[in-house]
């Protein structure tokens, strides 16, 4: 296609999804994300006449900042927004469609400070403790989410993890991230107790003659879904007489949490945990900071 016509707009927007999936290497999830913030904002144009990438000026993007401010949609949700919108257009100008991004100047709403959600290392013990490991699905249970809490794995990491990814001999795996980084994940020995046994006693049961490459199984021999583990770890939270609601998530909190609380570098719980930008960890040292005011309060006789 020739730079010197610009395309509709809505051209402009598959071209940039084809991006973000071809050269970013982003996550079906991801782009979707991206595909209906941005269907959002090309209404928002359609209803003002705008068909053409060249018709948008900074005036146009504050008017639709303002309108999304206007809806009472939370700050997270419009940060979001005008983070699509900034990438949207600053791919435009890449690719020589816009001669300057019309976002320059968007400010994003000041977000609060959202803490992950961490358990107390007594209560992941407590969880973990409780599922008593009956083959095949107790022993499943329980060597998968000893795993999910000693390696800090994402849900969607856990439920693809091959069995040929973890070296049971030297105690540690290979996990596939954001944008297919690959990571090395130490292994603690308790959970590789449980995941060696049930490799040996559990998953073949749950194979029941069929094969298959990933780890972690469903009574149908198949790959465990998102929602799979979700709900087998909250009836197991239920079980150990956790109120409060527990995620997959939860456990990849309490794992970074728990390795500071520790004393554990924060570059190398970067590391573990996949991040790409060490201020993503960061957000980590905020929880450590305030389980120490907690335990000040608690225990210092003027806290």
């Amino acid at each position: 296609m020739s730079r010197k016509s610009t395309p509709p707009v809505r051209l402009a927007l598959s071209e940039f999804l084809a991006y973000l999936k071809t050269e970013r290497g982003l996550s079906p999830n991801t782009i979707e994300s991206y595909r209906r913030d941005l269907e959002k904002y090309l209404a928002f144009l359609k209803a003002l006449g705008v068909e053409r990438p060249e018709e948008i000026d900074s005036a146009l993007v504050h008017q639709y900042a303002e309108e999304a401010g206007s809806r009472g949609l939370s700050a997270r949700t419009v940060a979001r927004r005008f983070t699509s919108l900034r990438i949207f257009h600053r791919f435009l100008v890449r690719d020589g469609i816009l001669a300057k991004d019309p976002t320059a100047k968007l400010l994003s709403p000041r977000l609060p400070l959202r803490l992950p959600h961490a358990l107390p290392v007594q209560e992941v013990e407590r969880l973990l403790e409780g599922i008593a490991p009956a083959v095949p699905f107790g022993l499943r249970d329980r060597a998968m989410l000893e795993f999910l809490y000693a390696t800090g794995m994402r849900v969607g990491e856990l439920t693809h993890f091959p069995v040929r990814a973890l070296n049971r001999k030297e105690g540690f795996a290979r996990c596939i991230g954001k944008g297919d980084k690959e990571r090395v994940v130490p292994v603690g020995r308790r959970a590789l107790h449980f995941v060696e046994r049930y490799l040996d006693e559990a998953r073949w049961v749950l194979l029941k003659g069929r094969r298959s490459e990933i780890l972690f199984l469903n009574y149908r021999g198949g790959a465990l879904s998102r929602m799979g583990v979700w709900k087998i770890l909250a009836k197991r939270a239920r079980e150990a007489g956790i109120e409060e609601r527990v995620s997959p998530h939860t456990l990849r909190h309490s794992f970074a949490t728990h390795l500071l609380e520790g004393g554990a570098n924060l570059r190398d719980v970067q590391e573990m945990l996949g991040h790409s930008d060490l201020s993503t960890t960061q957000i980590y040292t905020a929880v450590d900071r305030t389980y120490l005011k907690e335990v000040h309060r608690t225990f210092h006789p003027r806290g």
